[in-house]
């Protein structure tokens, strides 16, 4: 889970790792009552910062000085409502500002490849990190953390001296940062923790002024604080129904839905729809979706109504591999989700092969069912399935044309 900076913020607040004052806001009035109690409490200055969870914010108009009440609320007006890389701003942080001398970079990931933690540390922080690490990766120092020993202040102080940082004042406090920064990293079990800049200030104090933080999910279960950090606004309505009922559900952009048993199978399901798709109207898999490998009937009727209930689904791909999950239950499972479900008219192309495949073939051909379409092997069916899911769009896009002749004679 991505944390927006606001709440990264807070956790580094909770660990003691410096950052500045600061709320969010949602409209330009609320801005302007964050600025003044800022204000009021000394600030000559405040950040306005668009939230959202991708970079470039800077780059893209989403952060602007305010030197006022006034221009914080005109600045918020400003931001709110922007588009950043898709993404639309519906929050803003109102942060005091610094006097910066010097900035910074600073992050603690996992290397999954090398299957250990890394940090990596810049004396050139700021917006072109990117760049930074792409034309002068030499500025970068990059030190591998074994997860058996962890940040130990032998490490800590390898990862400032590889990073170019003279031994100092400026060299402890920014280790001392570090240090805090992998308590963050460790405690709220994190997969990136990252800030830039890290900034010296004029007075010499460090602080984190950004800070961007990625939760693992798969240890939600030892944080159940970690909920309240959920961004449910955000959240598809269709992922959100399929993961109540269990489903490994991820929406995507297409026209053909895709069900199968087994990740690697609907992965490969949907490379296999892509290719198919470019000899008919460019057709694209329009969501991921796993049943799993020991589903029943009602399952695989869950996972048939989701999938159906997507509007931008024009036709559906039933993939299965009988193995635990025999063919009989899923063909059992296509006959009750499309008996029960009202006004069903998605066409389903149905591919069965391995544990009880020919029953399974009998038991859709005897139930005749509409809009069903058997095929014996995963090309075919993704030939026939995107064919299928063009001509259906097509056909919608010739309806919508005609009523758009009929609205203007």
């Amino acid at each position: 889970m991505d944390l927006y900076e606001y709440q990264a913020r807070e956790l580094f607040r909770d660990h003691g790792v410096p950052v500045l004052g600061g709320a969010i806001a949602t409209t330009p009035a609320q801005a302007r009552e964050v600025a003044a109690e800022l204000f009021n409490a000394g600030s000559s200055l405040v950040v306005v910062k668009a939230q959202v969870k991708t970079g470039g914010r800077g780059k893209a108009g989403g952060v602007k000085l305010a030197r006022s009440e006034a221009e914080a609320e005109q600045r918020a007006s400003e931001i709110l409502g922007m588009d950043i890389k898709g993404h639309t701003v519906r929050t803003v942080l109102i942060a005091d500002g610094a006097e910066i001398d010097s900035e910074f970079y600073f992050s603690i990931l996992l290397d999954r490849a090398e299957r250990r933690y890394l940090a990596m540390c810049s004396r050139e922080g700021g917006m072109d990190i990117e760049t930074l690490a792409k034309e002068r990766p030499e500025a970068l120092a990059r030190v591998a953390i074994d997860p058996l020993i962890g940040l130990s202040g032998d490490v800590v102080a390898s990862i400032v001296e590889a990073a170019g940082f003279e031994p100092g004042s400026t060299a402890d406090r920014i280790a001392e940062v570090i240090t805090r920064l992998w308590e963050v990293f460790t405690a709220e079990d994190a997969t990136l923790v990252e800030v830039n800049p890290l900034v010296l200030t004029t007075d010499g104090t460090v602080l984190a002024l950004d800070g961007k933080v990625t939760l693992d999910d798969n240890a939600a279960f030892r944080h159940s604080e970690h909920a309240a950090l959920k961004d449910t606004a955000d959240v598809d309505p269709l992922e959100a129904r399929a993961k109540e009922v269990g489903l490994n559900y991820v929406r995507l952009t297409g026209e053909v839905g895709v069900l199968g048993n087994g990740a690697g199978l609907v992965m490969s399901t949907l490379d296999v729809v892509a290719g198919a798709g470019e000899r008919h109207g460019g057709m694209r898999p329009a969501n991921f979706l796993d049943l799993g490998g020991g589903s029943s009937a009602q399952v695989m009727a869950t996972g048939l109504e989701t999938v159906a209930s997507d509007p931008q689904v024009r036709a559906i791909l039933v993939n299965v591999f009988g193995g635990i999950t025999s063919c009989d239950t899923v063909a059992q499972g296509i006959v009750t989700a499309v008996g029960s479900l009202e006004d069903f008219d998605k066409p389903i192309v149905v591919r069965l092969d391995g544990n009880n495949a020919e029953p399974a073939r009998r038991i859709l051909a005897e139930a005749a069912l509409p809009g069903v379409t058997i095929v014996e092997t995963m090309d075919g069916a993704a030939d026939v399935v995107t064919e299928i899911a063009h001509s259906a769009q097509n056909a919608q896009n010739a309806h919508g044309a005609y009523d758009t002749d009929r609205q203007g004679a």
